[in-house]
């Protein structure tokens, strides 16, 4: 009896798609640069310079170098969001989407090469970030190799959020839904630019239920070695919003839910 094959991984497949969406990342290498680069900048001259001074030190972490991981993730969450939904909402608007499906390549191919390169982009972003920062403050980073990881699964994770959107939105005006509603806000209150233990109660116990709190405090940790939680949980957290987000995108392709007819 002849043993079952297992399906060979299209590596070409996968290669085409993702060197197609870092050719997009090329088309636009300049606002995709510039922009976030600008904005730190910026961010770092209104909180590090003007406002920083005032604050003083935190868990012994001068305001500046402080609030870089915070500025990182930031950037990251919005580029992987937004990276990733447009990339995979346009082959579902012009249509390509199904010439895609019917190409030999599976959905955790596909999901793998946009997602991937989306990842990569917000990866990119992230460094030259923490590049530009390191010019402007005075930044030691305790556990380099353990933020790395942190940044690139928070990258993985928030693409394949924007994957979902790309999938679930009708609309250009849909995906900028939620992330300007939902994540957005959620960021700026999950402890950018300030520790939660500054916070009084009962608003510090609120602030535990914001999910990005613990994605935030976890990448501080990396830099500085303390938190707004321990560094396990944020580390769980983040684990268990990707699984979820792997198990919505298992969903779509189980279903066909908006790409197929």
């Amino acid at each position: 009896m002849r043993r079952a094959a297992f399906p060979r991984f299209n590596i070409r497949g996968v290669r085409a798609l993702y060197l197609f969406e870092m050719g997009r990342f090329k088309r636009t290498l300049w606002q995709s640069l510039a922009t976030p680069v600008i904005t730190t900048v910026l961010y770092f001259v209104v909180f590090g310079t003007a406002i920083g001074d005032r604050i003083g030190d935190i868990d012994g972490v001068g305001y500046g170098a402080f609030i870089v991981p915070g500025l990182i993730l930031l950037t990251v969450f919005t580029q992987s969001l937004s990276n990733a939904s447009f990339g995979i909402y346009m082959p579902r608007f012009s249509g390509t989407i199904y010439e895609i499906l019917s190409a030999p390549v599976s959905a955790v191919e596909m999901v793998l090469a946009y997602v991937g390169a989306a990842a990569t982009k917000s990866l990119l972003l992230g460094l030259i970030i923490l590049v530009t920062a390191s010019f402007i403050v005075d930044l030691q980073i305790a556990y380099p190799v353990l933020m790395l990881l942190y940044l690139a699964l928070v990258c993985f994770a928030f693409c394949l959020a924007g994957f979902i959107i790309g999938i679930w939105a009708e609309g250009f005006e849909q995906l900028q839904l939620l992330p300007m509603l939902v994540v957005t806000p959620l960021t700026f209150l999950g402890g950018v630019f300030y520790s939660i233990d500054m916070l009084p109660e009962p608003w510090r116990t609120v602030s535990l239920f914001n999910p990005l709190v613990y994605v935030v405090s976890g990448f501080r940790w990396s830099f500085h070695g303390s938190g707004d939680v321990a560094p396990w949980i944020s580390l769980a957290a983040l684990l268990g919003f990707c699984t979820l987000c792997i198990a919505l995108v298992w969903w779509i392709f189980r279903t066909g839910y908006r790409i197929k007819p």
